[in-house]
């Protein structure tokens, strides 16, 4: 049965995840000043965020034929209750050979959309925006779960004519796998790239129908937008190779595409690998480093040409020569650059941070300093799907619970009834 909260809420209530009003002062800067920018309110174009926490786009492989199930309704909506902002939902197929594994959901046929729409429409109910992150895998599509026995971290290709019918033909931007244990890609023709392009544009038009406020195309760690911004992965001689005009214009068409329905008004974000990460011995860029953070900054200027809002940097993924090594908010610096550079120009472009940013100390920081907009955040909601309460605790800041759970609560915090 759809759920609906047709109740009266408490007085001085606003929703799960924001400050109460009680809270507010009566001067307008005493009121800034006392509310940490984790829990101010942003504006993307036609939608406002109650807060600034994102719950990142991460795989699931809970899917089957690229449905939203049961598990996803379940997974989605407790961070809606929990007091996100926005709710991104995983990487999803444009097309069904586009999905990472066979687990991967989709969103390439009308069918899908129903599974979907119940997830938005009851985070609505909490105040949440719902956004969706649409992908096509590329040369790293067709592989195992990688959550079942020793298929971690294994970046094997399943066959497509593997018998438990689980594969299928692998498609890049040039005949260059991944690494050894991978299917060598089939090169892309221009009616094949023409053809993923079409498959994004409706897959936007499905997410209307979905009710969605927020799309990101993904153009990270190495899946088939990445590898053809990188000149390691991307050996073409057509319009769509060579030059950085030529290596980024799928992502230009693809963003054009999605925009042709998409209209204006919609937030729009794009995910990229700030940096491809090949580093020599003493820590130098490698040249065989196919893309870097000068690149990154230059596609961010184009990219507010072609009406992005958002732009989402992480790292690594299309080289098996990366050399990364994680350790606490490793990403800021790729959004601090990015976003100096869109200062220094008077861009409007919005900037996110993400990876490892684990406390509501480092949050704030991040978003006192300038360094990013909005904060993306992965494992924390993995291990607490109710992540701002915590991180509320952590800052000492009355917040709303979904009203609900507000008995969980300190007596001392609760509302009038009246």
């Amino acid at each position: 049965m759809e759920y609906k909260f047709e109740y009266k809420k408490p007085i001085n209530y606003t929703s799960a995840g924001s400050v109460p009003k009680s809270v507010y002062s009566d001067g307008a800067d005493e009121e800034k000043n006392k509310i940490p920018i984790l829990f101010t309110p942003l504006k993307i174009k036609n939608i406002e965020l109650k807060n600034r926490f994102v719950v990142s786009p991460m795989c699931q492989y809970s899917s089957k034929d690229g449905y939203f199930n049961d598990f996803h309704f379940g997974h989605y909506t407790s961070f809606a209750k929990g007091g996100s902002g926005l709710i991104v939902i995983e990487a999803t197929g444009v097309v069904p050979e586009g999905r990472i594994t066979y687990g991967c959901t989709g969103l390439w046929k009308d069918s899908q959309i129903e599974g979907l729409k119940r997830i938005v429409d009851f985070s609505h109910e909490f105040d949440a925006k719902v956004g969706i992150q649409l992908a096509h895998a590329g040369r790293k599509a067709s592989n195992e779960v990688p959550y079942l026995d020793g298929s971690r971290n294994s970046h094997l290709t399943i066959p497509f004519d593997h018998p438990s019918g689980n594969g299928w033909k692998v498609y890049g931007a040039s005949p260059i796998p991944w690494n050894e244990a991978m299917a060598v890609p089939i090169e892309m023709t221009i009616e094949d790239i023409e053809n993923v392009i079409g498959a994004f544009k409706s897959a936007a038009e499905r997410c209307i129908k979905a009710g969605l406020d927020f799309i990101e195309i993904h153009g990270a760690h190495g899946y088939l937008i990445s590898s053809f911004l990188s000149t390691t992965s991307n050996k073409r001689t057509d319009s769509y190779g060579g030059s950085f005009e030529g290596r980024i214009k799928l992502l230009l068409d693809v963003i054009k595409a999605v925009r042709s329905v998409w209209t204006t008004e919609k937030p729009l974000a794009v995910r990229i690998s700030a940096d491809e990460c090949v580093r020599e011995s003493d820590g130098t860029e490698s040249p065989l480093n196919g893309w870097n953070i000068n690149d990154s900054i230059r596609l961010a200027s184009i990219l507010e040409q072609y009406d992005v809002d958002l732009l989402d940097p992480s790292s690594g993924g299309n080289n098996k020569l990366q050399n990364i090594k994680p350790v606490p908010l490793y990403h800021v610096p790729y959004s601090s650059a990015i976003k100096n550079s869109i200062t220094e120009r008077s861009g409007k472009l919005l900037v996110s941070a993400v990876g490892l940013i684990d406390t509501a100390e480092n949050s704030e920081s991040i978003l006192k300093s300038g360094n990013a907009d909005l904060i993306f955040l992965g494992r924390p909601y993995l291990r607490n799907p109710f992540l701002p309460i915590e991180f509320a605790k952590q800052l000492n800041l009355k917040i709303d619970y979904a009203p609900q759970y507000q008995h969980a609560r300190n007596s001392s915090l609760l509302y009038s009834s009246k």
